[in-house]
């Protein structure tokens, strides 16, 4: 390799490093970020969830409890480090998460039909969001749902296996399988998928009890202020509506009256979005290599946009997403990707920065969250609208004849994306 090679990645190595000192130094309040203390959920929930689990429960009297079962994994995970206290294990294990998914990013970008445009974006994403980034267990299954994407070309069944102990770590890692090529890949990584979801359940239930007790808290929760629905109340509370916003099931939610016809139209919404995938994955014609990628981005867009709750480190998932999108050539998701960049370094002004005036519905909170909701709007529609495009549209365009052969599926795309 000449110079220039060599140069990228000892200049990326550099970078990253840098940012992640910066990032470190906040969590450990060396510096200190406006706002609410983001560090508040690792010393006081997280630890006094830790204390529970220890004593062989979990929190079952705790409504703010409203995690996966596996979840306990993520929790009771800086007790793997002794000589720190809680709080720092637990921030160095994110770092340590954050250090992975670069590495597999970096890796990845160095392998034909790749690029190291995910791990800079990777790179770029993580200190965007701010010291959130490092005090949400979020990091951890990032890191799970990036290492299941890319290893889903070479191995469906792997994949299957990340994804279904996700999805009992943060649910949401069940979304990775919307994408996989449909035939024996989609047989093998969604069995897969089941097995190891059982599995994993049913370790924790035999482990201890209350393992599904987070099923009755998290069907309690309102709106959320930072949510999309919530942005009727940030407007009509101007207008002389009676309600408020408050602490509510562990997070600031709007309550009073409409609130719950508000949060069922929410659900409806996510139901809708999820019919359109269904839809989706039933027409697709063409699957290319980064088509499993692509659809999981698709995917957890409609699913974070239309939920009743948005907190800012949902906007990790999404990074970790776009940035394996990114890493194969075959993936048109830059534009959404990038404004999903622009959302997440807006996040980091709504929560924790200008969180009070979010909370308040004033002007400076009002244009800040109905900007990253709308960036977040944008990028949603912008990437159903591509991979519906590349993977319904064109191959039945070119089946046609009315477009030219070359934009048929190639045969080494097909190949790479277990279309065989």
């Amino acid at each position: 390799m000449g110079n220039g090679s060599r140069t990228s990645p000892r200049l990326a190595l550099g970078l990253w490093g840098l940012s992640r000192v910066l990032l470190l130094l906040c969590v450990f309040k060396i510096v200190v970020i406006p706002g609410p203390d983001i560090t508040f959920d690792v010393r006081e929930i997280y630890q006094g969830w830790y204390e529970v689990l220890r004593t062989g429960t979990y929190p079952l009297d705790d409504v703010t409890w409203q995690y996966p079962p596996a979840a306990a994994f993520a929790i009771l995970a800086p007790g793997l480090l002794p000589f720190l206290g809680y709080a720092s294990a637990f921030f160095v294990l994110a770092f340590l998460c954050d250090a992975l998914v670069f590495g597999l990013l970096l890796h990845t970008g160095r392998r034909a039909g790749r690029s190291s445009r995910g791990a800079w974006f990777w790179l770029a994403g993580v200190p965007l969001l701010g010291p959130t980034a490092y005090a949400r267990y979020d990091v951890m299954v990032t890191a799970v749902a990036v290492a299941a994407l890319l290893a889903a070309g070479r191995s469906p069944r792997v994949l299957g296996a990340l994804a279904g102990f996700g999805a009992v770590l943060k649910v949401w890692p069940v979304l990775l399988l919307a994408g996989s090529p449909k035939g024996r890949a989609t047989l093998r990584s969604w069995s897969t998928a089941v097995g190891a979801a059982a599995a994993v359940l049913a370790f924790c239930l035999v482990w201890m009890p209350g393992a599904l007790a987070f099923l009755g808290f998290q069907r309690d929760r309102g709106t959320e202020v930072e949510s999309l629905g919530a942005m009727v109340f940030h407007i009509v509370r101007h207008f002389g509506w009676e309600g408020e916003a408050r602490m509510n099931y562990g997070s600031i939610e709007f309550l009073g009256p409409y609130v719950s016809t508000v949060s069922t139209a929410a659900l409806v919404l996510t139901v809708a979005a999820f019919g359109w995938l269904l839809v989706w994955r039933i027409r697709a014609r063409a699957f290319v290599s980064s088509t499993v990628a692509d659809a999981a981005f698709v995917a957890v867009l409609l699913f974070t946009t239309t939920s009743r709750v948005l907190s800012p480190q949902y906007m990790l998932w999404l990074v970790g997403l776009a940035a394996v999108c990114l890493a194969f050539r075959s993936s048109r998701m830059r534009k959404p990707a990038h404004l999903v960049l622009w959302a997440t370094a807006v996040t980091q002004f709504e929560f924790p920065v200008w969180f009070s005036h979010v909370t308040r519905s004033d002007p400076l909170g009002m244009a800040v969250l109905f900007t990253r909701n709308g960036l977040l709007i944008a990028a949603t529609l912008l990437a159903c609208r591509i991979l519906w495009r590349q993977t319904v549209t064109e191959p039945r365009l070119a089946e046609v004849g009315k477009v030219p052969a070359q934009g048929a599926q190639p045969e080494r795309e097909k190949a790479l994306s277990g279309s065989y």
